[in-house]
């Protein structure tokens, strides 16, 4: 009887058996984990020795270093360019500065040549002929700047350089007609001072009655003994 029951044990129809383990679930995570972190740094490790192997490593490095200095050059070349438009772009600036100063001054030239030009016209037109007095009354004009007022302007020249200075006075006086009859005027002042030594312009108002009708202006200029040296008659 004993020996038929170990016979059965150790036969096939035997019965199953279970063999379970003592270790907790938590260290056999633990296990598992090292044992792939290892796997890994093993896996790396002969990952970076190939490469070393290979030449790979070294061959990244060089040309990592490479793009690295021509990025470093790029940049420097970028940095020049920008500079050299920058020194363009106000060199440009200060050029059309210039430029548009110049055109002012040429415009500002270009008027004071034409007043140059008109007041040489003018004063050749008012230049003394030969044969006057030592006084000459030249560019004498009038108007009438409002009712019951006139106003006049002239030039007193001397006639020759070496003349003295003269000291006197100029008179205006109007002529016409007033309520049909003859009429005339002269200034309420009877005449203003001058001094000329080469040249003097003269200008001023001459108030009139409103209802005259002014057909001429007349200039006299009398020195100080009064003697009348020059005078000039406008028609109006």
């Amino acid at each position: 009887m004993r020996w038929k029951l170990i016979k059965r044990r150790l036969s096939v129809s035997a019965p199953r058996m279970t063999v379970r383990s003592h270790l907790p679930w938590p260290l056999r995570w633990a296990a598992l984990a090292v044992m792939l972190g290892f796997s890994g740094a093993i896996a790396l490790w002969a990952f970076e020795f190939g490469k070393d192997i290979a030449g790979l490593d070294r061959v990244e490095r060089g040309e990592l270093s490479r793009l690295r200095a021509e990025v470093q050059q790029l940049r420097q070349e970028r940095d020049k360019a920008q500079s050299i438009a920058n020194t363009a772009e106000s060199l440009l600036k200060m050029e059309r500065v210039a430029q548009e100063r110049l055109a002012e001054q040429i415009k500002q030239l270009e008027a004071d040549n034409l007043a140059l030009q008109d007041d040489l016209g003018f004063f050749e037109r008012l230049m003394p002929t030969t044969g006057e007095g030592p006084l000459a009354l030249r560019g004498l004009q009038a108007e009438v700047a409002a009712p019951g007022q006139m106003r006049y302007q002239l030039l007193i020249m001397q006639n020759g350089r070496a003349q003295p200075e003269f000291r006197g006075r100029y008179e205006i006086r109007l002529a016409g007609s007033l309520d049909g009859k003859a009429w005339s005027q002269g200034r309420a002042d009877g005449g203003r001072s001058v001094v000329i030594k080469h040249y003097k312009r003269v200008q001023g108002v001459i108030d009139f009655p409103p209802s005259a009708v002014v057909q001429q202006l007349d200039v006299r200029v009398i020195d100080a003994n009064g003697t009348v040296r020059a005078q000039q008659t406008l028609r109006l």
